[in-house]
């Protein structure tokens, strides 16, 4: 017989294993990044940069799942470290441009083998991987 409690318990929680995965794996990346200078949040910002180049604040918080509040204090430590510049669009002066430097483009090259070297502290073979990559992928698209 279920009790009513059965759905509390952590071992019932989807939540629980995704969230204590991603602080490990996060972990993991401390000392890689910690060689580039970087937070794990301003490493993936800079996986956008060096990605797309110049994007407005906005679409880069969404393409990260992070609000303003919690992108413009990595945007201004990023600028201070000179890897990108912050700049109100011409077009709408409501709009920030963020651009990658050519010293941020140089940091590329150091964060090269850091998917390497994480892919390698996880014991998944290629087609799990691709099944989880497509179900954490499935649950972003309905948050």
């Amino acid at each position: 017989m279920s009790d009513k409690y059965d759905l509390l318990k952590i071992e019932n929680q989807i939540c629980f294993p995704l969230y204590a995965c991603s602080k490990e794996l996060i972990r993991k990346y401390t000392p890689l990044l910690k060689k580039l200078e970087l937070t794990y949040t301003q490493y993936i910002t800079m996986l956008v940069l060096w990605e797309k180049k110049s994007v407005n604040v906005k679409t880069l918080g969404e393409y990260l799942f992070l609000d303003s509040g919690t992108l413009t204090p990595v945007l201004k430590k990023l600028e201070s470290k000179g890897l990108l510049t912050r700049e109100r669009c011409k077009e709408d002066e409501r709009l920030l441009n963020v651009s990658i430097t050519e010293k941020g483009l140089e940091l590329r090259e150091l964060a090269v083998d850091v998917p390497k070297e994480i892919q390698g502290c996880v014991d998944l073979d290629l087609e799990e991987k691709k099944v989880l990559y497509k179900i954490l992928y499935k649950m972003l698209e309905q948050f």
